[in-house]
Formats: C-alpha cells, structure tokens, sequence
C-alpha cells in the first residue's frame, strides 16, 4: 500500500493569522498550531466557524508557540471535545498558562460590551468563543518537549523541536510521518515563525537540514530592514523618545505582553541608565506583561541577555499596573511618561483606553514597534487616518503616529533567504504561509534560483494537498471553504485590498504618495459604512 499523507491548510493561508495545519494519515491526524484569526472583521468572524475537521478524530497538537494567533483556539478545540495531548517546550506551556486565559478573559470583556450595545440597537445577544475558565482547562492537556529531541506524538508521526528564535520557547516542528510500517518516513518542517539575527533576548534560530516538504511563514518576505544591531536599534529609539517629549505628553507604545513589552523594557531602561534619554516613569500598563515578565525571569538562564533583562525588572524606573485603578491613576501624572499597553496592533486591551485618552492630543506620540495587520486599528493609524472608531466612538487623531518596525519577532526577506538556504534541499515542496499575499508574492519571486518555481505553493484557506514522495498535488475541496454565514457575507477587506492596488496603478504616474493615502483613506471609510 502506498504511503499517503495529506496536509490541510486551515489557517495562515494568505493571511499572517489564525495558524492551523492538519496532518492526515490513514492511521492518525495530528494538528500544528491552532491559532485565533485577527485584523479584519471578516477574518475574525472565522474563529467563530466549526472547525473543519471531525475534533475526535484529532490524535495530538504540536504547538511551535504561544503567540494567540499560533495558540488562541486551543481552548475552543478542547472544549468542543479534543481529548489528546498538546506538545509544546516548558517555556511556551508557562507563557501558555498566562496567554491563554487572558485571550478568554479579553473575550468575555468585548462580548459584555457589544451586548450592551446590542440590547441598545435591538440585536441578539453574543457569546465569546471561550472564557478565561475553558482557558484553564485546555492547560491540563499540554506536555513538555525538550529541544533536539525526538518525540513519538501520535501513531506513524514523531516529532523534533528546533528554537525558532522569535519568542521565549518557540520552535520549528520537524515531523517524520511513516503511516505504513517497514516504509521511509516523509520528512516535514513547519518553521513556525522565524524569529530575525541580532534578536535581543533569543539565540540565532536553528533548523535540520534536508526535509521533503517545507512549511514556511514569509510575514516580512517583501522587507529589507538595513542595521538591525542592537545598538542601532537602542540609537532609533533614543531618538523617538527625545522627539515625543512634551513637558505634559506621552509616548504610547502598543506592544506585545509578550517578549516585545521585556525587549522594550530593556532598552528604555538601558537608555535611561547611561544618560543618553532623560529618567521618566516607564509603565507597563498590562495584567499579562506582568505575569509573562515573572515568566521571563524564570526563563532568564535560556535567554540572551538574560541579565540585563532581569535588571530592567527590578529598575525604579519601571512600574507595573495590575489593577483597573492603577491604571486610570496613569491619567493623573502631569509630567512626560511612557506607558507600554497591549495589544500590539491596538485591537484589544488596555492600549484602546489610553488612544481614546491622548489620540486627540498633540502632546501624545504613538509608537508602532511591530507588524499591523490589514484592518487593525494599528494599521489604520499608521496609514493616517484623521478618525477612528474606540469602543463605539470616533476619536480624532491629532497625535503624532511613529513607526520603529525594528523590534519585530519576524526575519526579514534576507534572512528568511539565508533560514531557506540553511535547510536546504527542500526535496519535494515548498509552502509560504504566514504572510499577505503582496509580502508572499515578493518573497516567492525572490526564490528564484534557490527553489524550483513549480515546488513553490501559496496555498488558499481550507485547501489540502496530498504528500507523496516524487510531489506535492493538490486536492479538490469536497466542501465550502467557508460556512455559509461567511460566504454570504461581502469580504469588504479583501475588496479594499484589490481596490488599493487599482487605484495606486491608477494614480502612480499622476500623484504623490500622499495624494493617494487620502484617497485610500476615504475608500476605507465608505466601505467600513457600507459594512
């Protein structure tokens, strides 16, 4: 009988989000990652979807991080009957333990306030995709995996962990499939995501070399950052935070809880130190950040940097916030101060309540430090828009909105090359996920040379191929991709992006930059209404 494998992409399929792979034998199903979708309403609506696969007959998941949009749906899968267990490393089952239950206890938070509203507007009532409480639950499943070890994970599959180089205990999951005894295994590697050289707390990551297939993320395939050393990135932001100082101002930083807010952390602190930006009260203003920060001391041993992380700790110049109180008591300082709020792409969190405060101010300064995907607040923001919409109300922007995308977890197009090139050959296929379709195309046409074009796949939400041992061939899908309440919706977000490039072809030779940002800008709103 021949060996037959089949991988179905169930998620970060020509989108950076919502993380899911389905590996199928005739003897056993396992998952990678099952992450939470974000950034448009309509991919959003996704994590409301069933999912696409039979949860009984799901054997094991082999998590690569913590990171929501890699780990958000565990909860969902374990409470709609996943029984199995859920491999991840010690460091991502402890950041699991913290990120989750606050992903369950944000849900809760938003579903409370859109009933609110929606009693208001005569709308029935919503209910979060999981609570905090389902949150803990699912941590009873997970077990601990070292690095560099093999790990029988479900019958005819085991699996190697390789550091990845993006967040504390992420990896890169090397499978080896043999469904059929007395057969050669079919060699997989889902890089997970790929964290980049010069990263201030994670070691250069690591990978085997020779698989047959590849599943690969391509977040910043279409990016060439230039000095990313620590010290230019420190010189960067010595001189966003001189240029946010106001004597009654703030500087905003929307960050992750998670390895963002502690690299932020020590650098602020690093500054202040040696004299090169003036003291000033540094606030993480996050229950998370907190909890993930006392992770990251646990972890310090395995860390780069690890000391230096752990004297930004204990500095007096940083102040955690736990409660709402505390919180609020920020808006009472008189004086320049810098607060550090999730969420990153200011989608959730803390960071809305301080937007709406100080979005209307020009004594604030917001700082993007990452990636904001299509449709988030963060993006919206920094693609300049005059007004947003916070908690149901519309905010003026008359802050300065800053960009310092040097503190990303992701590589960029050069290193994601030379991460490639390390493991190489690739015998059989070749998969980008993880990345929009503009960034994933770029990436795709700059392999040329290095991977055979007709071995490189984009492949499409829900879509599944089968994996033998001369290719990879795709499978016609026996069923919608999307469920009927999504497909019967218009997909405002992706006819945005289509209309984006049509009228930036249009108006190339005839317009600036500029011209075509306000344009841009009002074709958003009109279909944000129309919505």
């Amino acid at each position: 009988m021949a060996l037959s494998l089949r991988l179905h992409f169930h998620g970060a399929a020509r989108t950076v989000t919502g993380s899911c792979f389905l590996l199928e034998t005739s003897t056993a199903r396992i998952l990678i990652d099952c992450g939470m979708f974000q950034g448009s309403k309509s991919e959003r609506e996704l994590n409301y979807r069933p999912f696409p696969f039979k949860l009984s007959d799901i054997d094991a998941l082999c998590l690569t991080h913590a990171h929501i949009d890699h780990s958000g749906l565990i909860p969902k899968l374990v409470k709609g009957g996943f029984t199995g267990p859920i491999y991840a490393t010690a460091a991502t089952t402890d950041l699991a333990s913290v990120m989750l239950p606050d992903s369950g206890h944000i849900q809760e938070l938003e579903v409370e306030q859109l009933n609110r509203r929606n009693v208001r507007r005569g709308r029935p009532e919503v209910t979060p995709i999981y609570t905090a409480e389902d949150a803990v639950a699912c941590l009873t499943q997970f077990r601990s995996v070292r690095y560099d070890t093999w790990q029988n994970v479900a019958p005819g599959f085991r699996a190697r962990y390789w550091n990845a180089g993006h967040l504390l205990g992420s990896s890169s999951i090397e499978i080896e499939a043999t469904p059929d005894s007395g057969q050669e295994p079919i060699r997989l590697l889902f890089s997970g995501d790929i964290g980049p050289e010069h990263k201030l707390l994670q070691f250069d990551p690591e990978g085997p070399q020779g698989c047959d297939y590849l599943v690969m993320e391509s977040t910043y395939g279409d990016t060439d950052r230039t000095d990313t050393t620590p010290e230019h990135r420190r010189m960067m932001l010595r001189d966003e935070v001189k240029a946010a100082i106001r004597p009654n101002g703030v500087l905003l930083i929307p960050s992750f809880a998670v390895e963002r807010t502690q690299e932020l952390m020590v650098d602020l602190v690093g500054l202040m130190v040696v004299g090169e930006i003036p003291s000033a009260p540094i606030f993480i203003d996050s229950p998370l950040a907190t909890k993930a920060s006392e992770i990251f001391r646990r972890h310090a041993h395995e860390l780069e940097n690890g000391k230096e992380l752990v004297d930004a700790l204990e500095s007096h110049m940083v102040r955690f916030t736990e409660s709402v109180e505390q919180s609020k008591a920020i808006d009472r300082i008189h004086s320049f101060h810098i607060i550090i709020a999730a969420s990153g792409m200011c989608e959730a969190g803390r960071i809305r309540h301080h937007l709406k405060a100080w979005l209307w101010r020009d004594e604030a300064t917001v700082l993007l430090v990452g990636f904001q995907a299509q449709g988030t607040l963060g993006r919206i923001l920094q693609e300049g828009a005059s007004r947003v919409r916070i908690h149901g109300e519309e905010v003026r922007v008359r802050a300065r909105i800053r960009t310092l995308d040097i503190y990303s977890g992701h590589a960029d197009e050069p290193e994601l090359k030379a991460w490639l090139q390390k493991r190489l050959p690739v015998q059989r296929g070749l998969f980008l996920v993880h990345g929009e379709e503009l960034a994933m195309d770029a990436f795709r046409n700059a392999l040329h040379g290095i991977m055979p074009d007709e071995r490189v796949f984009t492949p499409e939400i829900d879509e599944a191929y089968e994996l033998s041992r001369e290719k990879a061939t795709l499978i016609a899908p026996t069923t919608p991709r999307l469920e009927p309440a999504i497909t019967g919706r218009r997909d405002w977000h992706n006819e945005y992006s289509k209309l984006v490039l049509d009228i930036n072809e249009a108006l190339e030779k005839t317009a600036d930059a500029k011209a075509r940002a306000v344009v841009i800008r009002r074709l958003r709103r009109a279909l944000e209404e129309e919505q």
